[in-house]
């Protein structure tokens, strides 16, 4: 073995077989990764779990050197499985039939691997950025589980609190064939009954924690965790619950699978398919160590081959060709406890005034009081904070804050820059203050702004990752193509307007594909704002009372002023 560096290794008196050090090292490394971490040694032999038979796969692509082989005895399925899983699908055969969307490419592939995955008996995290579908490609997944008669159970959807309307108004546009059952909200101890003839059921994370012996006794088809970085810390109330759901198969959705280290991974791992990776004191000690305070790059190497097989993930920049150049996506949010019960109640005053008002001086005369009702709703919407009133100081809550938070977090992680607008400066002065609590380094710029130049250079050469706009001041003249990502804190009565704010990032120069997030309240005056925008094109006009051919009726009123998801 000339120019290479050799081991000898004894295999009888006075008999030494030289063997290439890379190739020994390979082969030791397994050996001893699968022994420290899974085995046992019983009768001269090495025993682990099935789901690590693909270091047999390993092992026999180092002894195959043509010097020496290794000899399989025995059944070789979990060996075979392990080759197939590495052998990922590039397609989708065929998609769902009754998908109410088009799958791009590199959708289909994903759905194509959640369908290998279930079909191997092995769970996986669908790890793509933010905005490239993971939802639609679990949808569609589920539609072909559907098709395949393999929902006899039903599917189980754990999501963050935030997210659970969001994921059934989803399956409604593009699955609506599935029956959904919501385990969620006061009533959902009648849901439960209703679970048998459900497809898919949606429940939050804090229920699965609060309700964990209802979960324990129900099977499901799968258990599906969306933001499973939730889960990240394994000694938590929330990790153990997860674990203990009984389904067939499980999923992980999540744009940021390690956020602070690599435990976090280890945990959601752990959750797939336990015994992947050993137990958390092997894995600290066989792969977080060296690699995060030794930099082991071929731990890292090691650890990368092991879950390939099990993660998915695809970046903006890898499928850019196939992505609009803009992409707008409605993102609700359901308000609750004292928050809903302080809408309501100032909903039905508004409403009683507004409406004595007309009777009283006629709709064209009430015009100004009527905005006001509707300002108030909308600031409630918005942050409680933002009425001077004691019952609003009360609240202590904003459901939609904290979703921006949450979306915001995963957008900086994800190494994306983000552009806020609001209507209300005051709604972005709560904004600013979170994120000096959060220590991110922002910008801002208002009609109170003196420097603008300032503001905009702030964000443009990278020392700030959020820029906090408002709509009036910065809805139109500014080129900030730095920015990928624009969320819309709440919605205007003139879509024009929002449009022009998120080309503030898209345009000409702009090389990354923008996604434009719409936050708006399900069922409140947001969300019929939105309606009416798309029944009246100048519902702006409308509402401000400059057309009359577009003029509000009573009837616009009474939608407008109607109660939460009525």
């Amino acid at each position: 073995s000339r120019g290479r560096k050799c081991l000898a290794l004894q295999v009888g008196d006075g008999l030494f077989l030289p063997v290439p050090a890379d190739r020994a090292k390979a082969i030791l490394r397994v050996l001893a990764e699968l022994y420290e971490g899974h085995g046992s040694i019983q009768e001269n032999a090495i025993r682990f779990p099935d789901v690590r038979a693909g270091a047999l796969a390993d092992l026999e692509l180092a002894f195959d050197s043509g010097e020496v082989a290794l000899e399989v005895h025995g059944e070789r399925t979990a060996i075979d499985r392990a080759t197939r899983l590495a052998a990922r699908p590039r397609d989708l055969e065929r998609p769902p039939a009754h998908l109410r969307a088009e799958l791009r490419p590199y959708q289909r592939e994903g759905v194509a691997w959640l369908q290998h995955l279930r079909a191997e008996d092995v769970g996986g995290i669908l790890a793509d950025d933010m905005g490239l579908g993971k939802t639609l490609q679990t949808i569609a997944h589920l539609a072909l589980e559907k098709e395949h008669g393999r929902l006899g159970r039903p599917a189980l959807i754990v999501a963050p609190t935030s997210l659970v309307s969001n994921w059934v108004r989803e399956i409604a546009k593009f699955a609506p064939h599935l029956q959904v059952c919501v385990l969620y909200g006061p009533d959902r101890e009648k849901r439960w009954k209703e679970l048998d003839g459900a497809d898919v059921a949606i429940t939050s994370y804090s229920i699965l924690s609060r309700d964990e012996e209802h979960f324990e006794k129900t099977s499901f088809a799968a258990a599906i965790l969306d933001e499973a970085q939730t889960i990240k810390n394994q000694s938590s109330r929330v990790h153990a619950a997860a674990r203990k759901i009984d389904a067939e198969h499980r999923l992980c959705l999540t744009g940021t699978p390690v956020e602070n280290h690599l435990g976090e991974l280890w945990a959601l791992i752990d959750f797939l398919n336990p015994g992947l990776l050993g137990d958390e004191l092997h894995f600290g000690r066989f792969y977080r160590v060296p690699i995060e305070k030794l930099g082991d790059e071929e731990r890292l190497a090691a650890l990368r081959a092991v879950l390939a097989p099990y993660i998915l993930r695809r970046l903006k920049r890898d499928v850019a060709k196939e992505l609009p150049p803009k992409t707008e996506v409605q993102r609700p949010v359901e308000l609750r406890g004292k928050q809903r019960e302080l809408y309501e109640s100032i909903r039905v005053a508004a409403h009683a005034e507004v409406r004595k008002l007309i009777k009283k001086k006629g709709l064209a005369a009430s015009t100004v009081p009527i905005l006001g009702a509707l300002t108030k709703l909308r600031q409630l919407c918005c942050d409680p904070r933002l009425l001077r009133m004691d019952a609003a100081s009360a609240v202590g809550e904003s459901a939609k804050t904290e979703m921006f938070f949450d979306l915001l977090t995963r957008q900086l992680e994800g190494g994306h820059r983000v552009l806020v607008f609001s209507q209300f400066t005051s709604m972005l002065a709560l904004l600013a203050r979170g994120l000096v609590e959060r220590r991110v380094p922002y910008s801002v710029l208002t009609g109170s702004t003196i420097d603008r130049g300032a503001a905009v250079e702030k964000f443009e050469s990278g020392k700030a990752s959020v820029f906090l706009i408002s709509l009036k001041a910065g809805g139109t003249g500014l080129t900030l193509t730095s920015a990928d990502v624009v969320i819309h804190y709440d919605p205007w009565w003139n879509p024009a307007v929002q449009a022009q704010a998120t080309d503030r990032a898209y345009r000409i120069g702009q090389k990354k594909p923008v996604l434009a997030y719409n936050l708006f309240v399900a069922g409140s005056v947001e969300e019929r704002i939105l309606a009416l925008q798309k029944k009246k094109s100048h519902v702006a006009d409308a509402i401000l009372g400059n057309g009359a051919s577009t003029a509000l009726t009573e009837d616009d009123l009474d939608v407008l002023f109607a109660p939460l998801g009525a």
